[in-house]
């Protein structure tokens, strides 16, 4: 017979879920302006990826992740477009170091196709080529980041 477990024994149930999804911020810019059509397109591309997590209240974060994509023809700036897609989640249950990690793997994971598709559609409606982003792995960026974080530990000491 198994004895019944005080409320202050019980492991809390982990729960993870989307509560909604939306676009915090947007920006596209044609600096070069009609100059960037005259020319056969043969773009550099720069992608710069950057999340952040705040928490709203107990167990609800709000994760935005930024895509800023630059494009440039023979040194001149094609266009800039930034998409800012955020989404506030329910994160309970989880320990300090899975909360983390789930906010900066899982919840960017779910923001990214949303952004993409905004990126793409920002890109054509400006007059350029489509732009589909590859797959990030945001599993591996956490563990540069938590390793890049480490080694700035140990030299501090």
């Amino acid at each position: 017979m198994s004895e019944a477990k005080t409320p202050e024994q019980q492991t809390p149930e982990q729960q993870f879920s989307i509560q909604r999804l939306f676009i915090k911020d947007i920006s596209f810019e044609t600096p070069a302006g009609s100059e960037m059509f005259k020319q056969q397109w043969k773009p550099e591309i720069h992608l710069d990826v950057n999340t952040r997590n705040e928490k709203l209240e107990d167990d609800i974060f709000e994760v935005v992740l930024t895509l800023t994509i630059t494009a440039k023809q023979d040194d001149k700036t094609a266009f800039l477009v930034e998409v800012q897609q955020a989404g506030i989640f329910l994160a309970k249950g989880l320990a300090d170091d899975q909360l983390r990690q789930v906010l900066g793997t899982v919840a960017p994971n779910i923001l990214f196709p949303y952004a993409r598709e905004m990126v793409d559609s920002l890109v054509t409606k400006g007059s350029f080529p489509a732009l589909m982003l590859a797959p990030i792995n945001f599993d591996a960026l956490y563990q540069q980041a938590l390793q890049q974080q480490q080694q700035k530990t140990e030299q501090k000491h």
